[in-house]
Formats: structure tokens, sequence, C-alpha cells
């Protein structure tokens, strides 16, 4: 049984998964922690740690497996450092950007100093005979695992927020909200990231005296739009928009508002400001009117489902699979050793219907446009 690995290297840990090359089921997994990066500004991990997790969590996916032959592999990144992510190569024309690299030192010969880009199922070198893929980025390789379609949307809730679709076309944003990386297929992911997801609701749980769960039916006990009060998420300053010096601001709060209300004031502005980017990436040209995926761990809370669904007006599906990241790296493994990608991918299940009126959630997402432009002019 030819088995293919995909590796997730993520911020804070790596997993592994082991799966089979014709069926994609999965034969074994293993996860190792990486030490903490630090607080920003400073935030930093010595390369050799995510090597060291990555051995661990091999070690530990091939426990029982030692005799297993592996057939490719492939990684997935943190998407900074990819060379779609640098800022000086274009995905656009698929080459360095020579304006850049000069305006970066005009004086040097770039010409041999950046790495050659491989094509997407290029065979890129063996690893214990394992053929090795060319990698891809962590929302990428998201893209790959579900099988994100044309006009499909994916909404991912980590400590951060992003949201991407799948795009035929190149994207330019002169505001610079929507970066348009290259997807690992050979098209494209414009993608907006936000720096407030989760840990906003983190933060208000621990304010409002409860864990995630309570957090959760706290919200879903308040109605769409928290009886007009409105919470701009940014505890540390915010990307996007670019508002490095924000701080989170509750607009609205009188004394007829409870505890429900902060809750879901709170879900609500993390949404609102990942939705202000999917408008953004449709403004680019870029159909988002397909499916909509809830990644990471906020697709584990039922109040943040049904708040997406809400303020979209449409289903939201999320996903069976716990590691679609390493997931999708698989899918690239397979592809990169057979020349085709594979049928397999994450199964999905719907997690929340809308239950609120359009009225009710064009209201909700103009008071926090409103909001938004009152306290911070953007």
């Amino acid at each position: 049984m030819p088995v293919v690995i995909g590796v997730d290297s993520s911020t804070q840990s790596t997993k592994v998964e082991l799966r089979d090359l014709d069926s994609g089921e999965l034969v074994a997994s293993g996860r190792a922690t990486h030490p903490d990066t630090g607080a920003a500004p400073l935030s930093e991990t010595d390369p050799k740690e995510w090597l060291k997790a990555f051995n661990a969590a091999l070690e530990i996916a091939t426990a029982s497996k030692a005799q297993t032959k592996f057939a490719a592999i492939s990684v997935a990144g943190q998407q900074h450092g990819l060379v779609t992510g640098t800022g000086y190569w274009s995905a656009k024309t698929n080459q360095y950007d020579d304006e850049v690299l000069k305006i970066i030192d005009s004086k040097r010969d770039w010409s041999n100093a950046l790495p050659r880009v491989a094509s997407p199922l290029e065979q890129t070198g063996l690893w214990r005979d394992a053929v090795i893929g060319c990698g891809t980025g962590d929302n990428m390789a998201g893209a790959l695992g579900i099988g994100l379609q044309p006009s499909d949307v994916a909404i991912s809730l980590g400590t951060s927020g992003t949201v991407y679709a799948v795009s035929a076309t190149p994207t330019n944003d002169p505001s610079g909200a929507v970066a348009g990386f290259a997807d690992a297929t050979g098209a494209y992911l414009p993608l907006v990231c936000t720096m407030n997801a989760t840990k906003v609701f983190d933060k208000f749980a621990n304010v409002l005296n409860c864990d995630l769960q309570q957090f959760g039916e706290l919200a879903l006990g308040s109605e769409c739009g928290a009886h007009d009060l409105v919470l701009l998420p940014y505890l540390d300053g915010e990307r996007t928009p670019n508002l490095p010096d924000a701080r989170a601001t509750l607009v609205g709060l009188n004394s007829n508002h409870t505890r429900n209300d902060v809750a879901r004031a709170a879900i609500e502005g993390v949404v609102c400001g990942l939705l202000d980017g999917l408008t953004a990436i449709n403004n680019c040209g870029v159909d988002t009117s397909g499916r909509i995926f809830i990644l990471g761990g906020g697709a584990q809370s039922r109040a943040v489902c049904q708040i997406v669904a809400d303020l979209t007006g449409k289903q939201v599906l999320v996903l069976n699979e716990p590691e679609i990241v390493a997931l999708g790296a698989a899918r690239q493994a397979a592809a990169t050793l057979t020349g085709k990608w594979p049928t397999w991918q994450a199964s999905s299940k719907i997690a929340a219907q809308p239950t609120a009126s359009s009225t009710q959630s064009n209201a909700t997402r103009q008071r926090f446009a409103e909001a938004r432009f009152k306290n911070f002019g953007v």
C-alpha cells in the first residue's frame, strides 16, 4: 500500500498525516509542539525547532508503522515564508519583480541571488526514497484539503482570521487589503487576513467569567445585532484595516445590555471584519457566490457558525477532517507523484442555516462599518 505524507508546519505545532495514496484513507498521524515564539513585536522561532518537531511528529505517526514505505511527501508551512508572500515575487507574472528588488537594494545583482520557483506538481527531490513535492502555504493547503472550487469561500478563525477564495485570474487591490497570492494548483488565492479572531473570544469569555462553550451559548441567547451593541475587536491593533495602534472598543453600551449581548457583539465584530474582507475580494472581481466553509478553532463553535450564516444569509459548512492543512499537503504529495490531483478530499457537513432576516443582517454590518469609521476613520 503506497503511503503519502502530508505535513502541516504551523505556528504552534507540526502535524504529520500518513494517507493511502489511492483512497486517501488516514493511516496514522502525529503531532509535536513548537516552543513559545515570544510576544510581539519580537516573535521568532529557530527553524531547527520546526525540523525537530517534524521528526517527533513523524516518529509518533510511524510508531506502529515502522515498515511503511513512503511514496511522496509535501510540506505546508506558514504562508508568509512563501515566495508568493515575499512582496518581491509577482503571482500575476509568475516571476520576481525587478522593480521591487531594486527598491530593496539597487546595487545588488539579483539574477543569481534568489531561488528558482518550482511549478505546482514538480518533483523537487527525494527524501528516504520518497518524492518531494514543492510544498505550499497553510491556507493554500487548506484550499487543497477542502477541494475549494471557483466561487467557494473559506473563512478560517484561529488566533488570527483569514478569508480567501479561488480565482482563475490574478487580483490586484490598490488598497492593499487583498493579498494576491498564488494557490497550489497554478491558479490564484486572493486572501484577506485579520489579526483578531478567536483570541477575542478567549478574552471576552474571560471577561464574562465563562468558558468558551458557555460564551457561545451566551451569544446565541442574544439576537442578530446584539441589541445595537457593536464591538470593534482590535485588541492589539489590526492589519485589515491597517490600524496598528487601535484597541478594542465597545460602541453603544447601555444599562439594558446583558452578558448575552456582549458575547454576541464580540463574535459579530470578528465576523463583520472578515466579511468586510470577503467584500474586498468580491470587489476585485472574484466570484464569491458559492459555498462557505468555516475552518480553524472557530469552526467548533456553534455560535460562530450561526452568526456567519446569519450575517451572510447562507448555509455554512464545516469539515469532517480535523487537520485540513496536512490533508491538503498529502493531496499535493499524491499529485506530485502521479501527475494528477487525487479525487479524495475532505467531506463536509452543514453547521448552520441563517435564521436572521436580511434586514437584521444588513443593519448589523452597517452599524459595524459606521462605528469603525466614527472611531478610526476607515
